[in-house]
């Protein structure tokens, strides 16, 4: 169970997707953008030039993975939501 309410928790997710991981993905081509944040799990969806590329798993998680949970806590769950599954968080 996290320490942390999904409210605490959304300005502290967004901070580190727009100020660290984003410029990192920028410089491949790709973008990244947080959709949500429920019971501790973190929803979000690759972009650009992460979209269908084959390290794009790898990226999920040694880079957005690894910089939240290393921020935040080690439990935090991340999904990466597939484009046009954005209504459907809760299938996920």
């Amino acid at each position: 169970m996290m320490p942390f309410s999904d409210e605490d928790l959304l300005p502290v997710v967004k901070n580190i997707i727009d100020n660290k991981i984003a410029p990192m993905l920028a410089q491949d081509g790709g973008a990244m953008s947080l959709l949500d944040i429920k019971d501790g799990k973190v929803y979000v969806q690759l972009q650009g030039a992460c979209v269908g590329c084959s390290a794009s798993g790898s990226t999920l998680k040694y880079v957005v993975e690894k910089e939240l949970k290393a921020a935040i806590h080690p439990d935090l769950i991340i999904i990466n939501v597939e484009a046009g599954m954005e209504d459907r968080l809760e299938e996920l």
